[in-house]
């Protein structure tokens, strides 16, 4: 076989596979009244809702050595110890790698099951003021 029948096989058969592919909205107005794209299933809900918990866990188990950590990098400090800026250093790096991670988690629980439900479930929380301290810590919101 020739390289160009090959390579004209190859084609047609790519052509066929991607022949539903959209990247674009038609011009006639087809695909919706809004321009958002919405997915409806039940797994992708699910994956929200445990991101959402694993964010509420990781607010408040990642957070428990905070204090500590700085309290002995300031005392390592003070006595002249080298140590104590690179603690500081690794409280400060954990901190950030902290608020990255909440931040994504948050993103992935509102688009896993619908941003507003994400917050019914937020003011929910809040009211009941068990998460109020964790969520509603200006630490942990978006600047």
């Amino acid at each position: 076989m020739s390289f160009e029948k090959e390579w004209a096989e190859l084609r047609a058969s790519a052509a066929q596979r991607t022949a539903m592919q959209i990247n674009h909205v038609p011009a006639e107005g087809g695909g919706g009244a809004s321009g958002d794209l919405v997915v409806n299933r039940d797994d992708l809900g699910a994956i929200g809702n445990d991101a959402y918990d694993l964010r509420v866990k990781v607010s408040r188990e990642g957070d428990h050595a905070r204090p500590a950590t700085f309290d002995a990098a300031i005392a390592l400090t003070n006595g002249n110890f080298a140590s104590g800026s690179v603690l500081l250093k690794v409280h400060d790096r954990w901190n950030t790698h902290l608020k990255t991670l909440l931040d994504s988690l948050a993103h992935i629980s509102n688009h896993g099951d619908g941003q507003e439900q994400g917050r019914q479930r937020l003011r929910a929380r809040r009211e009941q003021g068990g998460a109020s301290r964790l969520l509603g810590h200006p630490r942990f919101q978006r600047a």
